[in-house]
């Protein structure tokens, strides 16, 4: 992985779990935030949620502390989507925040209200623009006039758009303090790369925020998980890859088979922004789990909330991520930190790791004691239950014998009998190593 890139992530790839969060006027028509591209609307037919645009239960700060409540270490803002309307008071359009009933910069009062928590702070920013008249309509993929023949030989004037983008970016990078982590979105078929004058754009973002860390997604979007699996990756290739609503098998790595950084994104239900009908929310359980997957693989996870039109968190999200919060102060020094083991997958769970320290995280309550697959019972200095500091029993007995290069830990007092999990969760081991030789026999 390129120098610059380790030093700029470092603190991402230790953060490992962060919050996105969708919302902008597409909150009112409340079906997510392509509503303008699926229902093919006019700008004069979508100017009617501009207009209506009233967040009176806005809190950021109620946010913010959500999402510490909930172990999320760093957030992401959509400040302007593909509608192009801005969360942000941007001197280039009226089409903006402080131009609503709402009055106001929202992108600035959540920045300070999450900087406030201790949180890191990210800004989306959609490369494309359906508003502005110089975007490509008619024949575009995603363009919501891209079946309207009245478009079809209109002139436009794609540089003029490009300076209006870069103008947009401009603003965000120095007009709201230190950025930490820039996500644009998102390039497709020939927009992509060079289209957006990429190298220039992110050579102007490095003038006045030489530390955030950007996404890949100039190059490619979700599906182009590897555009920065290269020993020396272009200026725009980004500083991270961002697999949507998929975890990576193996997690990602360059040509040189070495592994880099990423972040899954993903909902909490099936929309990124607000819908109010959408209620399939993933359970806690499961979010939880995939969050320790995204780790053990040397990855993050950036988890979504799409708040209603008047600001509001939905309650089913609301609910979840107290949920994680609850788990993540017992466990999340198994998460913070930590990446992928030396050890292989146990069958029961997955191994987290940071440095000479192990975590076993239990899916799956044994038949008798607990075997500690890829570690030799010499190598075991102490296990205890991370949530609570208990030391564990050994659980090495006269039935384990014939399995003598492979640890046990038992969860009760008797290292044949049977017990629950002390939780069905994910039930966290911190293992100690004794220091001086290698884990396992055959082990490097």
């Amino acid at each position: 992985m390129n120098q610059a890139i380790r030093e700029r992530t470092k603190w991402f790839m230790d953060a490992r779990f962060g919050m996105f969060i969708h919302w902008g006027i597409y909150a009112i028509p409340a079906c997510g935030e392509w509503v303008m591209s699926q229902r093919e609307m006019t700008n004069e037919e979508y100017e009617q949620y501009f207009q209506e645009f009233d967040p009176t239960a806005y809190d950021p700060k109620e946010w913010a502390k959500l999402a510490k409540r909930a172990g999320m270490k760093y957030a992401v803002l959509t400040a302007k989507h593909h509608d192009g309307f801005c969360l942000f008071d941007s001197a280039l359009t009226d089409y903006k925040a402080t131009n609503t009933k709402a009055g106001r910069d929202l992108v600035r009062e959540f920045l300070d209200a999450f900087r406030a928590e201790g949180i890191r702070v990210g800004l989306y920013f959609s490369l494309i623009d359906w508003h502005h008249p110089d975007f490509p309509k008619y024949g575009d993929r995603h363009h919501p006039m891209r079946n309207q023949e009245r478009y079809k030989d209109a002139q436009i004037d794609f540089d003029r758009y490009l300076d209006f983008m870069h103008g947009q970016v401009k603003e965000l990078v120095t007009n709201y303090g230190k950025l930490d982590l820039l996500w644009f979105d998102f390039s497709y078929d020939n927009m992509r790369g060079e289209t957006w004058r990429a190298t220039e754009l992110i050579q102007m973002v490095r003038k006045y925020q030489p530390d955030v860390v950007i996404d890949n997604r100039l190059e490619g979007s979700g599906e182009n998980h590897g555009s920065i699996a290269t020993v020396e990756p272009l200026i725009c290739s980004g500083d991270f890859a961002s697999p949507e609503q998929i975890i990576p098998p193996e997690g990602i790595i360059d040509e040189n088979g070495e592994h880099i950084p990423w972040e899954l994104c993903a909902t909490m239900n099936n929309h990124w922004g607000y819908c109010n009908f959408d209620h399939e929310y993933k359970p806690a359980d499961m979010l939880i789990r995939k969050l320790v997957e995204c780790t053990s693989k040397g990855g993050n996870m950036i988890l979504n909330v799409g708040p209603d039109a008047k600001g509001r968190i939905p309650k089913e999200s609301v609910q979840i991520l107290e949920e994680i919060g609850a788990w993540m102060e017992r466990n999340g020094e198994s998460i913070y930190g930590c990446g992928i083991s030396e050890i292989p997958k146990p069958e029961w769970g997955r191994y987290t790791q940071n440095a000479d320290t192990i975590y076993a995280h239990v899916y799956e309550a044994p038949l008798g004691a607990l075997p500690l697959y890829g570690i030799a019972p010499d190598r075991l200095e102490k296990v205890y239950y991370l949530a609570d500091g208990s030391e564990m029993t050994r659980g090495e007995a006269w039935n384990t014998v014939l399995f003598q290069d492979v640890a046990f830990v038992s969860l009760g007092a008797n290292p044949v009998f049977t017990y629950p999990l002390p939780d069905p969760i994910d039930t966290v081991l911190k293992i100690k190593i004794k220091k001086g030789s290698r884990l396992c026999p055959g082990m490097d």
